[in-house]
């Protein structure tokens, strides 16, 4: 009498199991627990650049013990230039976090590819909504404390200022922050086969116009509506920190004003959710450093050129066949709409 032949799991979900296992003995040794279950994982929307994963774990024994929801961020298939690898990203979230930036507590971080194929870390699940186009939908007189602390934080943020023994491998501009940038985006440009007048026409005005004083701090580089977590009780966390680095703190602030940023309100300069008066009270709460409406001009402007920069980057990963992808490919078709903005904020006559 013949038995019944033995089913074996599909090779995906050995695999699966097997790396859930890895994560797990991972967790287990820095929780100091004695077993971690992985209950479920899930990957997080976004993550053009990076990846997150949601972790519904139970931790037994050790001082986590419990229910826990924890983020997994690791790289993408492929990266921006400019962008800090997750070791480094990692210890920037730490020194933000303890400068008392609403930031994800960072637990861990992971070198060891094995365990999920990249080095990736570890940090704690922060609720909130980030879409853009519904914070700035939603954006009405509620919205001015959600103004205010997005800008008390960052003062915070550029409270932290060069030399910091945990970032040395930031690198410290040698001159203007400003004429740093654009010769960094004029050399990408050089690399590409086709000509873009406009872009070159919007870095020689933000060449001229340069400030000429700038002092050091700790930028995000990304702070805008999309990469914060926000509830019914305000600003919760920011995220996405792989763009940090040390320039001029009216940078971050041009970005986060920038006309490109402000999704279904192009009325609300602060982000698309607030009133410009609100945000620098908030900022001003905090820091001594003076920010006048005039100043960020020339930083919007900045900012508008850095965006185009990064569609280009975008489409031409999408380009290249290095990574196919719609988000990509639509991110690339941006720049005729920046090239307009760019014209129309430098004064320029657009064709």
């Amino acid at each position: 009498m013949s038995s019944s032949p033995t089913i074996s799991p599909p090779c995906d979900t050995l695999a699966t199991m097997a790396a859930d296992h890895r994560l797990a003995e991972f967790i287990r040794e820095q929780a100091l627990a004695t077993r971690v279950i992985i209950q479920a994982r899930k990957r997080l929307s976004g993550g053009a650049i990076q990846e997150n994963w949601l972790l519904d774990l139970l931790i037994e024994g050790g001082p986590w013990a419990g229910d826990r929801r924890w983020v997994l961020r690791s790289d993408a298939l492929s990266a921006l230039p400019a962008s800090l690898d997750r070791e480094q990203e990692f210890a920037v979230l730490q020194v933000v976090y303890q400068a008392c930036v609403k930031v994800p507590r960072p637990l861990w971080l992971c070198r060891d590819e094995r365990v999920h194929g990249r080095v990736f870390f570890l940090m704690e699940y922060v609720p909130g909504i980030a879409a853009g186009r519904v914070l700035s939908a939603n954006a009405g007189a509620g919205q001015a404390r959600l103004a205010v602390q997005l800008g008390a934080n960052l003062a915070r943020l550029h409270q932290v200022r060069p030399p910091c023994a945990a970032l040395d491998f930031l690198p410290a501009p040698d001159s203007s922050p400003a004429l740093v940038t654009i010769s960094a985006y004029r050399r990408y440009l050089d690399t590409l086969t086709d000509a873009y007048p406009v872009l070159e026409w919007g870095l020689r005005w933000c060449e001229l116009h340069a400030p000429r004083d700038s002092s050091l701090c700790l930028l995000h580089r990304d702070y805008r509506t999309g990469n914060y977590l926000a509830s019914e009780q305000g600003l919760e966390a920011v995220l996405d920190w792989e763009f940090a680095g040390w320039g001029d703190p009216c940078e971050d602030l041009g970005w986060f004003t920038a006309r490109c940023w402000r999704f279904t309100r192009p009325d609300l300069e602060a982000g698309g959710i607030g009133q410009l008066e609100d945000f620098l009270h908030g900022y001003h709460q905090v820091s001594s450093r003076r920010i006048e409406r005039s100043q960020l001009h020339y930083w919007q402007v900045m900012a508008t050129l850095r965006w185009a920069v990064i569609a280009l980057q975008q489409g031409q990963r999408h380009l290249s066949g290095e990574e196919p992808s719609i988000e990509l490919a639509l991110t690339g078709r941006l720049l005729p709409e920046l090239e307009l903005d760019i014209l129309h904020m430098t004064g320029a006559e657009a064709p």
